[in-house]
């Protein structure tokens, strides 16, 4: 059946249509087997109801006419325990309802399996014999493999609205509708849905022979160069608005249209007689499914711009015009998947809000909305994007919630939420200047994570004491090739004179895992437990010599105090090993002649075992710094880039606390500086919580910097400690975060809390 199997999920790919899908399972499904009757009931979004939208062997008219509440029937039996059912005789079950017309009263056997997409019941499917039966475990398990296979396609069908349209009545105009996805870049926006659709798909286009083969690889050059002209007139049309870093965004899909692996894969189709738009298909095809096998989250984004640049191609040479509707004055930007030259070719100062069905906050269109300070929201896959166009949409990039067609209510508590955001917003600007210490005169240093040029602006704009995390890996993945000493220098050297004499912590290069290089590629099964961070690097001392030596005449001549910090350290040796070739480099600079301060070299805490070698480590560094995001995914066995078991990363998990208090405490009893550089920092519950295990620097992100600001002002080091060691004792996140925000509230700082939070309490 495994074979039976494979045929039909490769079939469903090339059916023309989610109809035609729908038949074609059916038909399979009964013919394998060899059942009399198969039927598919699925979900109708607005009522609950479950409508019978195919069927093989019962009375065809009654397709999508038929109707099952979800307490009524075998059918909603299945979608209520969310189990199969399977029944030797049907009609003898208590359950049971016949639905008159439909010409099942014959029927005995009843199998009925859930179609289930992250723990929701979609849809049931179920076949019938005539036979009093009971399907034995290899048919039960087929059809339970059918189900969970084809899952994710209904669910796909839902959000783009092709159920709906299955049944009457069922496309509604104007529903009121609420979809979750992932965070992309914070902030609220409102705005009319603009719609834009790939200019072309690839996967319409037909397979055939060409006509004439030179002919065809001529309509595949000049698309290509047209496609280099479309690219290169956005670039320009940015240029004012864009810094270098994401600019380079382009030049990156550049660098695609010239890669020679899938140009001449495309040309060598061609030339055993494919015409060019199938030839194109088939090259994209795989290349996209090679970068989405891949495990890390940084590459399998990568599909998507190799994809969107083979649509521009296709469009070219289909020759497909460009003309669209009117933009709205305050658009909110929704499509399939989001990219750069996307967002780019669009007027950027009426954009409100990014809705994007694919991706995360590692794709190149968030990246770029990150850098024009646009809410987005990324992997909404639930939105059905073919019917919200010119519709009202609510775009929180704070949750990753969107609102179409929101109700009064809905629009109402977010207008004001935006007020109050802008408003609170002015207020916290005005905090720039201003010293980062409780009400009892506790100082803390509160510096930011930073990667591109761009941020520094918006780093000192918002009141940044210093960097407390330079991601030098970011530099390296926007180039083709390893940046030399002297252009390593030049970008650290930016950064520093920028925030001097504020200090600059610098991470050696973090590699791997989830943040890899093209052009220096790491195959892993595992690769967030494999070569990475100072893994990389000691292995490759030529690497990491020129850039410690980079960052060290980079501090050349600067008050500022020049901090390395060693990532994905396990072991003393690695440290010893790191700093005796820090030394070594330093030494060789000041033979050359250069007046370069030793370094203070530190080392980021961020896998389990170094938590019981902090007082170890702490001996031989000048620092210590917390990775809590890594250290989070590590010690709970989390990827929070998988939605699958994103909801399980708590950085407020009572183990994590536990490890992060023993950590301060380590480093203190060796007289040695902490700081904590990941998202629990930059959020006022982890703030005060970090203030009392005794962190002295909180490092984030700059856009959180005025609010924990605003937070640590208004609190003293006294409560901070009380609200750690009541949170201590609770026994989860869920309500080690309850109390916390509860505190907040209760002093009257309600305002940092989530919106959220707050209109669930009113």
């Amino acid at each position: 059946m495994l074979d039976a199997l494979r045929q039909i999920v490769q079939d469903l790919s090339a059916a023309g249509g989610f109809r035609a899908a729908l038949d074609l399972i059916v038909a399979r499904v009964s013919l394998i087997l060899d059942a009399e009757v198969c039927s598919i009931y699925l979900r109708n979004r607005d009522s609950g109801w479950f409508v019978l939208v195919a069927n093989e062997g019962l009375n065809a008219e009654m397709v999508c006419h038929v109707t099952l509440n979800q307490r009524e029937g075998l059918v909603g039996l299945v979608a209520e325990r969310a189990e199969p059912i399977n029944l030797e005789d049907a009609s003898s079950h208590p359950r049971f309802h016949l639905v008159p017309g439909l010409n099942e009263e014959v029927f005995s056997a009843f199998l009925g399996v859930p179609i289930i997409h992250v723990r929701e019941v979609l849809g049931v499917l179920v076949v019938q014999d005539r036979e009093v039966r009971r399907y034995d475990e290899e048919e039960l398990a087929f059809l339970v493999t059918l189900a969970a296979q084809i899952a994710g396609r209904v669910a796909h069908a839902e959000a783009t609205g092709d159920i709906a349209n299955l049944i009457p009545g069922g496309a509604r105009a104007q529903r009121e509708a609420h979809f979750e996805g992932v965070p992309g870049v914070p902030g609220i926006g409102i705005g009319t849905a603009f719609v834009v659709l790939p200019p072309a798909r690839l996967e319409l286009v037909n397979d055939r022979d060409a006509d004439d083969v030179d002919a065809e690889l001529g309509h595949f050059e000049h698309a290509i160069e047209q496609t280099r002209k479309d690219i290169e007139r956005i670039n320009e049309a940015v240029a004012k608005s864009l810094g270098p870093e994401e600019r380079e965004l382009f030049d990156a899909y550049l660098h695609l249209l010239d890669d020679a692996v899938w140009a001449d894969d495309v040309r060598g189709r061609i030339r055993k007689g494919q015409w060019a738009q199938g030839a194109l298909k088939q090259a994209i095809a795989e290349q996209t499914a090679a970068f989405e096998r891949m495990r890390n989250s940084y590459l399998r984004e990568r599909s998507a711009d190799v994809r969107d640049l083979g649509q521009r191609v296709l469009a070219n040479l289909q020759e497909v015009s460009h003309a669209r509707e009117p933009y709205p004055p305050d658009m909110v930007l929704v499509a399939e998947e989001v990219t750069a030259p996307m967002m780019a070719e669009l007027p950027i100062e009426r954009l409100r809000g990014i809705v994007s069905m694919k991706g995360s906050r590692n794709s190149h269109g968030a990246i770029l909305a990150d850098a024009l300070g646009i809410p987005a929201v990324m992997g909404a896959v639930d939105v059905p994007i073919y019917n919200v166009q010119s519709r009202t949409v609510i775009v929180d990039g704070h949750y990753g919630d969107v609102y179409v067609n929101p109700g009064s209510v809905v629009r109402d508590a977010y207008e004001q939420f935006l007020r109050e955001e802008t408003d609170f917003a002015q207020e916290l600007n005005t905090l720039r200047d201003l010293p980062s210490a409780t009400r009892d005169g506790h100082a803390i240093n509160l510096w930011v994570n930073i990667g591109l040029v761009s941020e520094i602006t918006r780093s000192l704009d918002r009141g940044a004491q210093g960097i407390g995390l330079f991601r030098t890996e970011v530099p390296f993945a926007l180039g083709d090739r390893f940046p030399t000493e002297e252009e390593q220098r030049a970008i650290y050297r930016e950064h520093m004179e920028a925030f001097e004499p504020n200090p600059v912590t610098m991470r050696t290069l973090d590699i791997g895992g989830d943040k890899p290089l093209s052009y220096f590629p790491i195959q892993e099964e595992n690769p967030f437990l494999g070569w990475r961070g100072i893994r990389v690097t000691l292995d490759h001392p030529e690497i990491f010599l020129v850039q410690v030596r980079a960052m060290m005449k980079a501090n050349a001549g600067l008050q500022g105090v020049l901090r390395i910090m060693l990532p994905m350290v396990t072991r003393l040796e690695q440290v010893e090993e790191a700093k005796s070739l820090i030394h070594r480099a330093h030494g060789e600079i000041v033979e050359e002649g250069f007046a370069v301060k030793t370094p203070l070299v530190g080392v980021m805490i961020e896998v389990p075992a170094t938590i019981y070698l902090t007082r170890e480590i702490a001996r031989t560094v000048d620092f210590l710094a917390v990775g809590s995001n890594d250290l989070t995914q590590y010690m709970l066995a989390v990827d929070r880039n998988n939605p699958r078991v994103a909801d399980l990363f708590e950085d407020m998990h009572p183990s994590m606390l536990i490890a992060l208090r023993e950590i301060a405490k380590g480093s203190h009893a060796e007289n040695k500086p902490v700081g904590i550089c990941g998202e629990l920092a930059g959020t006022p519950e982890g703030a005060v919580l970090c203030v009392g295990m005794g962190y002295d620097v909180l490092s984030m992100n700059a856009a959180n910097l005025p609010l924990v600001k605003w937070v640590i002002r208004r609190v003293s080091l006294r409560d901070c400690r009380r609200i750690l060691a009541r949170s201590l004792r609770l026994r989860s996140s869920r309500e080690i975060l309850a109390f916390v925000r509860q505190q907040l509230m209760e002093a009257g700082l309600q305002r940092a809390l989530p919106h959220h939070e707050l209109a669930a309490r009113a």
